[in-house]
């Protein structure tokens, strides 16, 4: 984890944007104290869909049925 100065980052900002490998962080810090965190973003991984299918072990045969104690909203 890399730290600058919000003065260096103003002038270098698109360098290191530009420069930022998947899982890479800059803080920008301000009189020592951090102020921002700068992360890429293109590493994080893509929801895909089905990779939990037939997971599920088991399901209650009333699974779907409705809750007593909302009745009287589904009524």
């Amino acid at each position: 984890m890399a730290t600058i100065t919000i003065q260096d980052a103003r002038t270098k900002l698109v360098d290191l944007i530009r420069n930022l490998q998947p899982g890479d962080e800059i803080i920008i810090t301000e009189n020592d104290r951090p102020v921002a965190r700068v992360t890429s973003v293109s590493g994080t991984p893509k929801r895909k869909l089905g990779t939990l299918k037939g997971t599920v072990q088991h399901m209650s045969e009333d699974f779907d049925a409705p809750l007593d104690e909302f009745r009287e909203y589904t009524q």
